[in-house]
């Protein structure tokens, strides 16, 4: 199903602490804001969405309208990667520290196991998942997985579409994580919002790694703003483009954007 397109309506500065990073609305917040502000959504099984933003993500709303939408949208959009979390506190937000997918996901499932609250995996394939069900019943033994669902890699029709959100409703999952990858997740979660009844959060390769799938970059190299190289060396072929292209990107992008910002106003 194609995501209907909706009019975008800055309400971020308004509601949520951050600063715009190219065309995203980034918000800038520590992990335990973050967690709580999740954890309480989540206990009323409101229906929100949650962006997990790095330079891939921020590079895109400026060349796709309808990511930009589902970005600038989003309830909450976290500063994943290290040069997110960096253009933060070069706008004023000191101390921003990178809130990414793969740790957002597994601190939030330690969370969710002592709150109680139910989870549902969306996306990813039937072998991943089942090895990530294994991985979190050693992990998490009193977690609760309200299910877990892959979807077909082809364009779902209303009727596959509504029988999805009647499986998770019914569920009764406080929280969704959504694998699908930049920009599907992300599309698909602003499509939902008003539908599923629960918190979705696109955590991207989050599911393959906690399941073994993938091999994540060492702490030291995370810690250091390297995960991406590391990425890139293991998967040289899929990802040179994306790396070599949107970091270029980005880095020009925001350089205009900070001298921008710096420009004395000139009205008329």
């Amino acid at each position: 199903m194609k995501m209907q397109l909706q009019p975008y309506v800055d309400n971020s500065p308004a509601q949520r602490e951050g600063k715009p990073v190219l065309e995203a609305f980034i918000d800038a917040m520590t992990w335990s804001e973050a967690i709580s502000r999740i954890a309480g959504w989540a206990a009323a099984r409101e229906s929100r969405y949650v962006c997990i933003c790095n330079v891939h993500s921020v590079v895109t709303t400026t060349r796709d309208v309808e990511f930009k939408i589902a970005v600038n949208n989003a309830d909450m959009a976290t500063p994943d990667g290290a040069p997110i979390a960096w253009a933060l506190r070069h706008l004023g937000h000191t101390g921003q520290q990178r809130i990414n997918g793969p740790d957002l996901m597994w601190k939030y499932l330690a969370e969710a196991e002592r709150r109680d609250q139910s989870v549902f995996f969306y996306g990813s394939t039937e072998a991943t998942l089942e090895r990530l069900r294994l991985t979190l019943a050693r992990k998490f033994p009193l977690l609760r997985i309200a299910g877990c669902y892959s979807p077909p890699f082809r364009s779902l029709s209303r009727e596959e579409d509504e029988q999805i959100v009647r499986m998770i409703n019914d569920s009764g999952a406080n929280v969704v994580f959504v694998g699908l990858g930049c920009p599907k997740q992300e599309k698909w979660m602003a499509d939902h919002r008003g539908r599923v009844q629960a918190v979705m959060i696109g955590v991207g390769a989050a599911f393959d790694y906690h399941a073994g799938v993938l091999k994540r970059a060492p702490v030291w190299w995370q810690n250091h703003g390297l995960e991406w190289l590391f990425r890139l060396g293991a998967e040289p072929r899929r990802l040179f483009r994306r790396y070599m292209v949107t970091n270029t990107l980005f880095v020009f992008g925001f350089l205009r954007q900070v001298v921008v910002d710096k420009l004395p106003f000139s009205g008329t």
